[in-house]
């Protein structure tokens, strides 16, 4: 084992890291079910699910079948100028579970492309209908959209994590953050001042792009779904698109399939990713309205400018469409109920800490919000030496587990939070 963390140290580059310098770093020999098997044969409980994307756990035995036999037929070929039942089959369930007025898929390789895809697909709405003007994106803050430098623009840029790029970043329009909690009763002075930026500079505004409901890495924050109402009803007497990142929300972690469904409100473009494929293999799509599509199709130059090499892989679409339908045959929604109530339960003697400031629980998402920051070197071995693998940031601990967790496993997993948070 001291081989490969040798040899990592060495030649790799971690997320959000110093090459070489990683204090702790635990190499896994095998995963199964909401399990991580390191290399000293220590088993750990994953608690992140992988980034929000392993909701099924890992080595799911359908999804290894679905992917041994697409593997057998083809592994990868180019989405220009040729196509594959892989990908027109996951578009159509895709196109099936969301809006109805959602009715084209752009596959990317990841979240952040999704994110950029949909940004550039407004802008080319606007120029088609030669209102090239419209170039700017609406955002709000505490936001997180990603790490490549159109999503680094709409992504928070003082509290978030690329502040330090801010003179190579397309200066965007941000609003204040909602305030208003998810069961708490909406203001419209939470939507006061995208009205004001909307009222002032719509005529350069393309589009608004949120997250809906929850603000992940920006804060893991919660909010009204009355808000989605209002910036839709915003957007709409403006005359801007709407662009909802679920990318991290999607596929039932709030308690819907999609947290868009709190409000109801549809957007005019969805960007999916992360539980896509159930964290086989990284794939994110972006659904846009039959509208916009059609506009961009007719106007100048007459296409999207876009095309990733690896768009649509057959392997991560066959695992996409395994992964969505272990999801949709599944008890997915009394799932995500139990995970919430074991979260709210295990984690509610985390108030009482002192350093705690906040203790809050949506679907299959737990959030332990401290006063100052935590020092993740410090905490992260303490979690493992409880035999639960989670990732705190900044000055949250979170959980987000895969849904065929148990009542047990999850129980481990919140008295680790406490246990660690009281020593």
């Amino acid at each position: 084992m001291e081989t490969i963390i040798k040899q990592d140290r060495q030649v790799l580059w971690h997320p959000y890291s110093a090459i070489g310098t990683a204090a702790s770093i635990y190499p896994v020999a095998s995963a199964a079910g909401v399990r991580l098997k390191l290399m000293d044969g220590s088993e750990l409980i994953d608690g992140m699910s992988s980034w929000w994307s392993a909701i099924h756990g890992y080595n799911h035995p359908k999804i290894n079948a679905a992917l041994n036999k697409q593997i057998q037929t083809v592994s990868h070929v180019m989405f220009g100028g040729l196509t594959h039942q892989p990908a027109v089959d996951l578009a159509t369930q895709l196109v099936a579970i969301t809006p109805a007025s959602l009715t084209t898929v752009f596959f990317s390789d990841s979240g952040s492309v999704a994110v950029e895809v949909a940004m550039k697909m407004a802008i080319q709405y606007w120029y088609a209908q030669g209102q090239p003007n419209k170039s700017k994106m609406l955002t709000i803050r505490n936001g997180y959209h990603g790490d490549t430098f159109g999503a680094m623009s709409v992504s928070d840029p003082v509290n978030g994590m690329h502040g330090l790029f801010a003179q190579g970043l397309v200066s965007q329009f941000f609003a204040d953050a909602p305030q208003c909690g998810f069961d708490d009763t909406y203001s419209d002075q939470d939507t006061a001042s995208v009205e004001a930026i909307l009222e002032k500079h719509h005529a350069q505004i393309a589009a608004f792009i949120l997250e809906p409901i929850v603000q992940g890495a920006g804060g893991m924050r919660f909010y009204s779904p009355r808000y989605l109402s209002a910036v839709r009803a915003l957007c709409d007497r403006y005359d801007v698109l709407l662009i909802f990142d679920e990318i991290a929300t999607g596929f039932g972690r709030t308690g819907k399939l999609f947290a868009l469904e709190h409000g109801p409100v549809i957007p005019d473009i969805l960007c999916l990713g992360k539980a896509l494929t159930g964290g086989y293999l990284t794939l994110a799509a972006t659904l846009v309205d039959q509208k916009v599509a059609t506009t961009i199709s007719a106007g100048d130059p007459g296409v999207f400018m876009h095309g990733p090499t690896f768009m649509a892989n057959p392997l991560a679409c066959c695992a996409g469409l395994a992964s969505l339908q272990l999801l949709l045959d599944s008890p997915w929604q009394q799932r995500i109920k139990r995970i919430s109530a074991g979260l709210a339960v295990g984690l509610a003697p985390c108030r009482q800490l002192p350093q705690v400031k906040d203790v809050r629980v949506l679907g299959a998402i737990g959030v332990v919000e401290m006063h100052e920051p935590i020092v993740m070197e410090t905490l992260q071995p303490l979690f493992v030496e409880n035999g639960v693998w989670l990732r705190p940031f900044n000055r949250l601990v979170y959980l987000m587990p895969p849904y065929i967790i148990s009542d047990t496993d999850l129980k481990t997993l919140t008295n680790a939070v406490v246990t660690v948070l009281s020593s």
